[in-house]
């Protein structure tokens, strides 16, 4: 089990709090301000343990989730570094290779484009200490992706973030089944953060960003033809 739990209710509409009331190790604390950023700074500050895990809430983490980010942090090697896991598409048609194409250019483009990993925000983990010592230097800008602005900025202060492809979370891409409308302008923050920071190799950010926009209307998983054959994505993973 976790030392704490916190879910930050940041404006939502539906019965997350009623949820969250049924579990006594839980706590449910509210961010009026609307945003990622605004969200993460509110959990992450509110936080007293030593090591901050953070998910999503459409993250389906494994059972031995907490145990492995205790374990990679009870060497003292580790206690410099941030820790970030990949992931599987539980929504698409093909959950595997929708995470194979995240783990390509999402985490291996980037680090060609940046010169190191970047965290993932359903599914990563950081030394409290590290979080101070860069939570007054990340970017409040809702229009960026902020836990690649946080990568950004621990990278800058000396952190090295590890990547462990195998310990893979579920995760849901709504805007896939949505708005291709918003999907575009989601994908868009991504060579957006570069620009921000300064990053000339942006533009290969917006190439990622468009074949990603390509792909997506291929794996989509049709859900009315899983419940006729009785199929579950997660038989694919």
């Amino acid at each position: 089990m976790p030392d704490e739990v916190i879910i930050v209710d940041n404006n939502s509409t539906d019965n997350t709090s009623s949820l969250v009331k049924k579990y006594s190790f839980a706590k449910i604390i509210k961010e009026s301000r609307q945003g990622k950023v605004y969200a993460r700074d509110k959990g992450f500050n509110s936080a007293k343990s030593d090591i901050i895990g953070r998910i999503d809430t459409d993250s389906i983490i494994p059972k031995n989730w907490v145990a492995h980010v205790k374990e990679f942090y009870a060497g003292s090697d580790h206690h410099k570094q941030a820790w970030t896991g990949g992931c599987y598409v539980y929504n698409l048609r093909f959950p595997r290779l929708a995470g194979l194409i995240m783990s390509v250019i999402a985490f291996r483009m980037n680090r060609l484009l940046m010169g190191h990993y970047i965290l993932y925000g359903s599914n990563m983990a950081i030394p409290n200490k590290m979080w101070k010592d860069v939570r007054s230097q990340v970017c409040r800008n809702n229009g960026i992706h902020e836990d690649l602005d946080l990568s950004i900025h621990l990278h800058q202060a000396g952190y090295q973030i590890n990547y462990q492809q195998y310990v893979k979370v579920g995760v849901e891409f709504r805007r896939v089944l949505r708005n291709r409308n918003e999907l575009w302008e989601n994908l868009m923050m991504w060579p957006n953060t570069l620009k921000v920071h300064g990053k000339k190799t942006w533009v290969f950010g917006w190439v990622g960003a468009l074949i990603l926009y390509v792909l997506s209307p291929f794996l989509v998983f049709n859900e009315w033809v899983a419940r006729l054959f009785g199929r579950d994505p997660l038989d694919e993973y």
